[in-house]
């Protein structure tokens, strides 16, 4: 049967083969660096130079791959969704990233790399094994990064699906793959209810990245981090300058935001104004207009999800749309031209339970919120991710993992500042770029996440120069690569190296070292495709919860192990326990408590801080009441024995 597609916009398949071009060759060049990588690794020991880069790391590659990793796709996905439907309450909430650099680095970056250079350890497991002498105390570490990285991945595999799927849409040959694909993925378990654009994108990206993980190691990590990191802050200043253009400056922008009230979430009846020979399907994001008896304008809406109206039919029930509710966006959001006679009933609305009907909400705190009468942002929250941010980013392995790979103290001291420099570049303009955005791409909240590359779209094409919009979707893309691979690797090594090598067999050849790895970084990259093939709205809510999860575990262990002699085997065990204990409790709490995933707020503080008091309690209480290390092993790292 022949099928009536109804797009939103008429094709602009030019501008987007333009912007096409400008992303393949970014890619191409990630692949040389990642071919080269191997070369360079060919001449070298495999184990070293493939999970840590031989120790050797610049300033240069030292910042840049420290803020690549970090500036993920939460940053460039995730966190532009939250600035555009919440508002510049978001300032707030990110204020302390700018000091990431100082806390994470500063805090114990010498001290790690030093004490892993006398363990001999390439990954933070093996330093907890090496400072403890026990396996145990690496397999289960290796466990707890393996468990909350693998959440983080999640969220990066449906960022960069996302950005494929927005630079791509209005392709002929990708709208034909995607038709394909729908008809393939009928009826097959797991597949069936992803969306088949989002799908072809998710396989597409997955295979890139694994592919040059596993190729390339943590030197191409790097090099690629590199890049990666000049084409993030490339592309956000574009993006700036485009935006404060063509919104008239950042007081034009604010006013017209500082009118907007919140939509509302609802369902409408669809009734044709004739009968189709065909199926009528309306995409994802069609604009309606609702008119009174009179004909007249009353509101737009935005339908959330693919509609079908089945040939021969005329009507469509119960169809899930977001409602405009500010007057000036209602007059200038164009409607679909196809579908100016169709009759369009709201049949149910739900207000923004916090910010409903008032101006100045996206300007002001706590900032709306559609499922809180207390708003996004409360003062405890606040508070709670000004520590969240600067000291949870200390906790992480995948920082501890460059921290172990820098060359002197002199790299480490210019490198703080230059990322401090480069986190300034990225974040303070983000915040600027995506309030604003609500003046140009209105109704993202039907797919928040998939604000940036959409805004990219519009702001280059508007501007005349659409291959600019290839370049500045690198930038997003080049985040959620930055931390995908990274991620992959420290997984991967922390299964090879840290389980197999370390607890099953010591006398692996290199060889088979190698290949080991190869596989295992495919096998839970295809996993994590798996896992995201139907993902949650915000994967933002993923990298908090795995950032977080991480830190618990990690942040308040590692400090006493690294300066704190008295520190035992029961203690670092009970503390990384208690802090994953303690955050998964609280997230358990918070399904309990809102019917999804969610955190329960205790005392309104982020889950952060009471992940860390756990850990606290526990690594010291247990280092108490258990018996010190070996005279011989303190010695080893301290140079002196446990209690003087």
């Amino acid at each position: 049967m022949d099928t009536n597609v109804i797009h939103l916009v008429p094709s602009a398949a030019g501008a987007t083969n333009a912007a096409l071009f400008t992303f393949a060759v970014y890619m191409l060049f990630v692949f040389f660096l990642a071919w080269l990588s191997s070369r360079v690794r060919s001449k070298k020991e495999f184990v070293s130079e493939y999970f840590l880069g031989s120790r050797g790391l610049g300033v240069w590659a030292f910042a840049l791959t420290f803020a690549a990793t970090n500036s993920s796709g939460g940053s460039f996905m995730g966190f532009p969704a939250l600035i555009y439907t919440h508002g510049w309450v978001l300032a707030l909430w990110i204020a302390s990233y700018m000091v990431v650099p100082i806390v994470t680095t500063g805090l114990m970056a010498k001290r790690l790399n030093q004490v892993a250079r006398r363990a001999g350890a390439l990954t933070v497991p093996e330093i907890l094994r090496e400072r403890f002498g026990s396996p145990g105390v690496g397999l289960i570490a290796t466990g707890l990064l393996t468990f909350f990285m693998f959440f983080y991945l999640l969220a990066q595999f449906k960022a960069g699906s996302n950005i494929l799927a927005t630079l791509l849409g209005e392709i002929e040959v990708f709208q034909t793959a995607v038709a394909w694909v729908a008809q393939w993925q009928h009826g097959v378990p797991l597949l069936g209810n992803a969306e088949p654009d989002y799908l072809l994108c998710l396989i597409v990206f997955s295979g890139t990245v694994i592919a040059y993980t596993a190729y390339g190691g943590f030197r191409a990590v790097v090099w690629t981090d590199v890049m990666q990191g000049f084409v993030m802050v490339i592309g956000v200043v574009l993006m700036f300058v485009l935006m404060m253009k063509q919104t008239g400056g950042l007081g034009a922008a604010t006013r017209a935001v500082a009118e907007m009230t919140p939509p509302e979430h609802g369902e409408v009846d669809l009734r044709l104004a004739a009968v189709s020979d065909s199926d009528v399907i309306l995409r994802k994001g069609a604009w309606l207009e609702v008119r009174d008896a009179g004909g007249s304008r009353v509101t737009v809406v935005r339908t959330k999800g693919l509609t079908r109206i089945p040939a021969g039919e005329v009507q469509a029930v119960g169809v899930p749309v977001l409602i405009v509710t500010t007057p000036d966006e209602i007059a200038k959001i164009e409607a679909n031209p196809l579908l100016v006679d169709t009759v369009v009933t709201i049949t149910s609305r739900q207000a923004y339970l916090s910010g409903a009907g008032k101006k100045g909400a996206y300007v002001s705190v706590p900032g709306p919120k559609v499922d809180s009468d207390v708003g996004f942002l409360s003062i405890g929250m606040a508070l709670s991710f000004f520590v969240f941010w600067s000291f949870g980013g200390a906790g992480q392995p995948s920082n501890m993992v460059r921290q172990m790979a820098f060359k002197d103290a002199p790299t480490l001291r210019r490198s703080i500042m230059m990322v401090s420099v480069y986190y300034s570049l990225i974040y303070f303009p983000l915040v600027i770029i995506f309030c604003c955005a609500r003046v140009v791409v209105p109704g993202m909240e039907i797919e928040p996440d998939r604000v940036m590359p959409e805004t990219a779209r519009v702001l280059a094409t508007a501007a005349g120069t659409p291959w600019l919009a290839g370049l500045i979707v690198a930038a997003p893309f080049a985040a959620v690569m930055s931390s995908v691979d990274s991620f992959l690797l420290m997984v991967s090594s922390g299964l090879v190296r840290d389980v197999y090598q370390r607890n099953i067999n010591p006398s692996v050849s290199e060889n088979r070292m190698k290949w080991l790895t190869y596989g295992v970084t495919g096998c839970v990259g295809v996993a994590a495709t798996l896992a995201v093939l139907n993902p949650p709205q915000y994967l933002q809510n993923l990298i908090v919860f795995s950032t977080g999860g991480l830190a618990g575990c990690f942040l308040v262990p590692m400090a006493l192990t690294l300066f704190w002699s008295r520190m035992t085997r029961a203690g670092v065990i009970a503390g990384m326990l208690g802090g994953c204990g303690t955050h998964v409790l609280l997230y358990i709490a918070g399904y309990l408590a809102h019917g999804r995933f969610a955190v329960f707020a205790f005392l309104g503080l982020e889950a952060f801080i009471w992940d860390m008091v756990g850990a606290a309690i526990f690594s010291v209480g247990f280092s108490l009441t258990s018996r010190p290390l070996p005279a011989a092993l303190v010695q080893r790292f301290f140079g002196r024995e446990a209690g003087r």
